[in-house]
């Protein structure tokens, strides 16, 4: 008889369990599998440069002729931009009022050393935008200056001759698919990085595993408040007011991708039947869908980027960090443009705090804080990431006097 394998989440259920009960009962066998979750990281580690270059890349040239880059490109941005930082700073405000990770004593409170030199003055973000050499800049792992290079690379790449623009638009798309597949081979392994990350914690922490399950339920109970805020309340008010469209009979039309979304936790798999629900059931032109909906799903992440601050700001409170208002901006920055460079698969934004955390010099052993709670939450985020897609699609249909069938 065939044995069915079981689905990712039920791997990473099955090895947190086992990795609390091995780290409690077995705390001197920890050092022999230590190693697993240390390897998930650095492999993390690995492909954070490359799928950031080439999907951000990927992204950009999918827009186009100049012509694209016009009105029409100026209207996606903005919308995207504006919804992914309104998630962030929503984030940011529930994380600050909770504050999740006060008063968690977990045995590794430090003082976490370069930490102002990363975050450094608004100024100084600027200037890392700009780096003086790009070829150090992804050697030392600075997010910002990789981002910031490719996004013009992407833009400049629509400005040269058709050959050779046609040329590194497939070699950079072959690039991010390559990355996307690496990626999710990674993934894969999630549950023996579980299994060795969270079984250290436990070993470290046995006596206080009651704090640590409380937070965890509060610090979910964050990320969920949060994201039900933009979901139901940013977004739809921007589809009312701005988009003159109907929030919620839109929603209705949209529920197929978006159970899809929350099944998969991919916004890129889903995208096919947001387009068909888009186009079919809201009325959205192909015209404005084929172009605003593949972006979208390389750029908007408002539920990631939501995520990835509120996470941030927990391990911060954990580790007893205390973070100024310019460094809490410093995350507010770096997760923004780090959600722009999440690929739409599962578990993305998993890669993509280790950006924030690195920013502002915060530990990536933290990242075995949140892991046990991360596939839920990032079903959650999904959805929101496709919902906020639609909602951008129509608002902006609606902006070229488009006439849908959620019009008001």
């Amino acid at each position: 008889m065939k044995i069915k394998k079981l689905k990712l989440h039920w791997q990473i259920l099955i090895a947190l369990i086992l990795s609390v009960l091995f780290g409690y009962f077995v705390p001197d066998g920890v050092k022999y599998v230590a190693w697993m979750g240390d390897i998930f990281l650095r492999a993390l580690k690995m492909v954070i440069i490359p799928l950031i270059f080439s999907s951000i890349i990927s992204g950009v040239t999918s827009m186009g002729e100049g012509k694209n880059l016009g009105r029409l490109g100026l209207k996606t941005l903005t919308y995207y931009l504006g919804t992914s930082t309104l998630a962030i700073v929503t984030g940011l405000f529930v994380v600050n009022i909770v504050k999740p990770g006060v008063g968690v004593e977990m045995g590794f409170t430090q003082s976490v050393e370069g930490l102002a030199e990363n975050a450094g003055s608004v100024k100084d973000i600027f200037y890392r935008l700009i780096p003086d050499n790009i070829v150090d800049a992804m050697a030392q792992g600075s997010i910002l200056s990789v981002i910031f290079f490719a996004v013009i690379f992407g833009f400049f790449i629509t400005k040269v001759e058709g050959k050779y623009k046609d040329s590194l638009t497939t070699f950079f798309n072959a690039v991010f698919e390559v990355m996307m597949k690496i990626t999710l081979f990674i993934i894969k392994f999630t549950p023996f990085g579980i299994f060795g990350i969270v079984a250290s914690e436990v070993a470290r922490n046995s006596d206080q595993l009651a704090s640590i399950a409380g937070s965890l339920a509060i610090y979910s109970l964050c990320v969920f408040v949060a994201l039900m805020i933009h979901a139901f309340v940013s977004l739809p008010l921007i589809v009312r007011f701005i988009g003159k469209a109907r929030p919620f009979a839109h929603m209705k039309n949209m529920i197929t991708p978006l159970l899809t979304a929350f099944s998969t936790s991919s916004s890129s798999a889903t995208l096919p039947l947001t387009m068909d629900a888009l186009e079919n059931n809201s009325g959205v032109s192909n015209k404005i869908s084929s172009f605003t909906l593949p972006l979208g799903a390389t750029i908007n992440m408002d539920g990631t980027a939501l995520y990835e601050c509120i996470a941030a700001m927990f391990i911060a409170q954990v580790y007893g960090v205390e973070l100024s208002i310019a460094q809490q901006a410093l995350v507010v920055v770096t997760a923004l443009l780090a959600s722009i460079g999440a690929a739409g698969i599962p578990m993305a934004g998993l890669v993509m705090i280790t950006v924030v955390l690195t920013a502002v010099g915060l530990p990536l052993e933290g990242i075995g804080l949140i892991l046990a709670v991360d596939r839920i939450l990032d079903m959650i985020r999904t959805s929101v990431n496709v919902w906020s897609d639609s909602c951008g699609a129509v608002t902006i249909a609606r902006s070229e006097n488009e006439e849908t069938s959620v019009a008001i």
